[in-house]
């Protein structure tokens, strides 16, 4: 936990850190030997690329302009402080004076790429700027670039495996851009991002080295683009929601920049899983055991409508299905007989299959389980999907039917459109992930809001709470699928109405269902539905005259 709130923004601190640092650079400098001064500076990011674009979308025929590139950051606020725009270290600055022989061993900076789309002839003042991003950790951002609320899309139709290339991207009928200008944002060592310098990816890679990158990515682009008076949103998606959390906590109390909105799809915030004594999960996993038993068809009888369905489920949840969980080893045969069947006629697991597992199924379970008997394995992210059974003796699935069946045209659809439409990358590789190699996330909270990780597990729900009552008029808006094992819907809710807030900031948190799965947007009714709660959404925030 960082002890004292910051009392200025990163760019008001960043004169204090750069003067006193010159100034001891200049007698440092008459010390060194002057080899060490004629190692060239290292080489500026690529030139951003800018094009133009139209899309009929919300009602209105949308001329834009998109800017592909990169915007470099530091791995601290001090470092970040003497990068210039350009990304290279001010001239007379420490990190300009104090360059090592090997690169390698300069100080670590990370260029994040981006795709920014900005509707034409709009004021700035009046238009409202979206930040997107992934999650992973370690995802870049061409799921939500290419599948959510941008100018195109990748047309996946219905839940099976899509056929081999060519592959279809199309106009996006449901692109944000009628409310909002968007910012596709690329996490440090992923798209076509770099990272230098010594241990870079100690540097950025953690929850809190992540959100910090992230909030001077932000910080810098309000610089480059005059957008500091424009009503701003965030929009994770997955782990991008955890990042969403703490980043909105950074904002707030590190960077003195309100939020006018935060929209989460797929939310985690607690990563505190089931084991021994902890059987939360699997309580609120099992609606969306339900949900999918209902969308294929597996009880009996078949209830006729999802939502009042779901309803008898969640209040099973939280009451039987947990009183017999939490009586441990005094639960008696019959009792746990009764819960077994109960929950067979929530989900069509065997009755002799739940006893067997003590009544405690995890999602890699169930989606190895749940359609067995059809020789095929569950999707994890959406369970719509189904694919075959890798190895039928196995305990959990040994592969996602539905990253399968669409990953492929992501992955050529996106590289097909940022050199043939955007014309930027030529000769590059774009990183759909980041390689990590033997590096492994840090997944400690040790900044201010939050508590654990590590081998505690972590909880970041008391940064979004604090970043709320820090700046009470900022929304949050959660969106989660049905059909979603990653982030249960029943989870995520749980998370929201568990936040440390007062009861008078409840009513700035909307809740939003998808009968789709985590990547809600991948269901065309899905991704007009998104759509218009997303632009609402940003239309009801408070922000200025409006």
């Amino acid at each position: 936990m960082k002890s004292a709130r910051a009392l200025l923004a990163a760019l008001l601190v960043a004169p204090l850190l750069v003067m006193p640092l010159a100034a001891r650079a200049q007698d440092e400098r008459a010390a060194r030997p002057a080899a060490q001064e004629k190692v060239p500076p290292p080489p500026p990011p690529p030139a951003d690329v800018t094009t133009q674009g139209a899309v009929d979308a919300g009602g209105q025929h949308i001329a834009y302009t998109a800017i592909a590139g990169t915007i470099t950051v530091g791995a601290t606020d001090a470092q970040d402080a003497q990068l210039g725009p350009d990304g290279r270290p001010e001239p007379g600055s420490q990190l300009a004076l104090s360059a090592p022989k090997e690169p390698a061993d300069a100080a670590p900076v990370a260029q994040m790429f981006y795709v920014g789309y900005f509707k034409k002839d709009a004021r700035a003042e009046d238009r409202p700027v979206t930040f997107f991003y992934n999650g992973g950790p370690g995802s870049s951002t061409m799921w939500l670039h290419l599948g959510s609320l941008g100018p195109k899309y990748v047309e996946t139709g219905s839940a099976d495996h899509l056929p081999g290339a060519p592959y279809k991207l199309v106009d996006n009928p449901y692109c944000l851009l009628d409310v909002s200008d968007l910012v596709f944002i690329d996490m440090p060592g992923t798209g076509f991002g770099k990272m230098t310098g010594k241990d870079a990816g100690k540097a950025f890679w953690g929850v809190d080295q992540d959100a910090e990158a992230f909030a001077r990515f932000i910080a810098r682009f309000l610089t480059k683009y005059n957008r500091w008076n424009s009503p701003k949103f965030l929009f994770g998606e997955s782990y991008g929601t955890t990042r969403s959390a703490v980043l909105a906590n950074v904002l707030e109390n590190q960077k003195n920049i309100d939020l006018n909105g935060v929209m989460l799809l797929g939310e985690i915030l607690d990563f505190r899983g089931g084991g021994p004594g902890s059987d939360l999960p699997y309580e609120l996993i099992l609606p969306s055991f339900a949900a999918t038993a209902w969308y294929h068809n597996k009880l009996n009888p078949q209830p006729p409508a999802l939502d009042p369905f779901l309803k008898e489920v969640e209040d099973f949840a939280l009451g039987d299905y947990m009183h017999a969980l939490a009586r441990g080893t005094d639960l008696g045969e019959a009792e746990k007989q009764s819960v077994a069947e109960k929950i067979h006629g929530y989900t069509g697991l065997p009755v002799e299959y739940l006893i067997k597992a003590n009544l405690r199924v995890s999602g890699g379970e169930f989606e190895q389980t749940f359609a067995l008997d059809q020789g095929m394995t569950t999707g994890r992210y959406d369970t719509r999907f189904l694919g075959p059974t890798i190895d039928p003796l196995g305990e959990n699935a040994q592969y996602d039917p539905q990253s399968a069946a669409i990953s492929s045209a992501y992955v050529a659809l996106l590289n097909s459109y940022l050199r043939n439409d955007l014309k930027y990358g030529a000769g590059e590789t774009y990183l759909p992930s980041a390689l990590f190699g033997g590096e492994r996330w840090d997944m400690t909270r040790q900044g201010r809001g939050g508590f654990g990780g590590g081998s505690l597990g972590l909880n970041v729900s008391t940064d979004l709470a604090e970043a709320m009552k820090t700046n009470p008029h900022l929304k949050v808006m959660l969106n989660n699928g049905y059909y979603d094992l990653a982030t249960p819907f029943f989870a995520a809710e749980y998370e929201e109405k568990h936040l440390p807030i007062p009861p008078s900031l409840t009513k700035n948190i909307e809740y939003d269902w998808y009968e789709a799965g985590h990547m809600a947007y991948v269901r065309d009714e899905c991704r007009k539905l998104l759509h218009d709660r997303v632009a609402a959404f940003i239309k009801s925030a408070d922000y200025g005259s409006k």
